[in-house]
């Protein structure tokens, strides 16, 4: 039975990838601005405060005019590679093929012959068919970070009535706010640290004047979300575009050094210096997740990997029989984190007592207000 619900369950996990992929960025650019509503919404301007659905609101135009101006430069990008890739199909092939000049000119001339034989317009046409789902994932990414806003008021009110024990709400309230904590963490540094890179790639081929630096700096930017092999791939790249364009090898060894230098510092000292303990990963259990997610998902389950596996690992940290589990996962058997204690379950006799649940939106507005709000301004009102 468990062999067959897990085919079932990567059934559908392929076959409703589309959905499920725009579903998992839209939670988590909504976890990523969650906190940050939160502070705005505990603002004052005099007597005037700022409300949840204004903030939310502005959260939600923000996100949108975000995923629309970095899908059409995304969408514009491919469209000048794809365009000029042509006039540098021949010029790559023999780039290639020189690449292995030193071990005879029969296999120089065997490795050409070969890849003259991959068809690139085919190959090209499908990179662009693609590249035409994005738009849509960003207008149903959209979608669901508005609706997402516009239910979170209510969350804490369902999860009581779901569990029908606020005690139990309130501990899965902390697990989730916890799983945020760490993937927000890990999210907003890598970001920093991607954008510095994907700049100091399009700074350093800028300067030695070659073709794609935008490409190659925004391609940088991206590869540099996927652990281990990301920035590898991205240097692989931007040394095979400058080969091609450079008629000087040594210039193109040169940005090859310069390239790993720039994704050494920045990945491997400035990157962990950054991160700390955030993740808690096992090195061994991320490479897996990298397999799997972009067996199921391709490249974009890449990209999410590592959040689904920080979630998977703090809920079976707390469940006792998946607890083994979580072991694994964790970098060194630990996979709690140390600046929070771990959950304790009240005795009974202790337990507070539940209060009603909200039945309008003002009074989920207000509970939710007292929740995210600190303990003066609570006392205040």
């Amino acid at each position: 039975m468990g062999i067959i619900a897990f085919a079932v369950v990567l059934f559908l996990l392929v076959q409703a990838k589309f959905i499920l992929i725009s579903l998992a960025i839209a939670i988590i650019l909504f976890s990523l601005t969650s906190d940050a509503i939160n502070s705005i919404s505990r603002l004052r301007i005099g007597s005037l405060r700022i409300t949840n659905w204004l903030a939310s609101i502005a959260a939600v135009f923000l996100i949108a005019s975000g995923i629309l101006i970095l899908a059409g430069l995304v969408l514009s990008q491919i469209n000048t590679v794809l365009t000029t890739t042509l006039s540098y199909t021949e010029d790559a092939q023999r780039a290639v093929a020189q690449m292995f000049s030193w071990m005879g000119d029969d296999v120089e001339a065997a490795v050409l012959a070969t890849v003259q034989t991959i068809q690139v317009s085919g190959y090209l046409r499908q990179a662009a068919g693609q590249a035409g789902t994005i738009l849509s994932h960003a207008i149903l990414i959209i979608l669901f970070v508005g609706f997402l806003f516009a239910e979170r008021v209510w969350f804490g009110t369902k999860l009581e009535n779901l569990l029908s024990d606020r005690t139990k709400a309130e501990r899965v309230s902390r697990i989730i706010a916890s799983i945020i904590r760490r993937v927000n963490r890990y999210l907003l540094v890598k970001t920093a640290v991607s954008s510095v890179t994907g700049l100091a790639i399009f700074l350093m081929m800028s300067f030695f004047g070659l073709e794609f630096a935008v490409a190659m700096g925004l391609l940088t930017f991206v590869l540099n979300f996927i652990p281990a092999v990301g920035s590898i791939a991205a240097t692989l790249v931007v040394t095979l575009v400058a080969y091609i364009q450079l008629p000087e090898p040594q210039t193109a060894l040169l940005i090859f050094v310069l390239t790993g230098m720039i994704q050494f510092m920045l990945g491997n000292v400035i990157d962990p210096m950054l991160m700390g303990k955030t993740l808690r990963l096992s090195s061994f259990g991320i490479i897996v997740s990298l397999s799997f997610w972009g067996a199921v998902w391709g490249v974009p389950g890449m990209f999410l990997a590592v959040p689904i596996m920080v979630g998977a690992m703090i809920v079976c940290s707390h469940i006792p029989s998946a607890r083994p589990m979580a072991v694994l996962l964790s970098r060194e058997g630990l996979p709690e984190e140390e600046e929070f204690p771990p959950l304790i379950t009240p005795s009974p006799q202790k337990a507070p007592e539940a209060e009603p649940p909200a039945r309008s939106y003002a009074e989920a507005e207000a509970k939710y207000t007292a929740v995210v709000s600190g303990p003066s301004e609570r006392r205040a009102s």
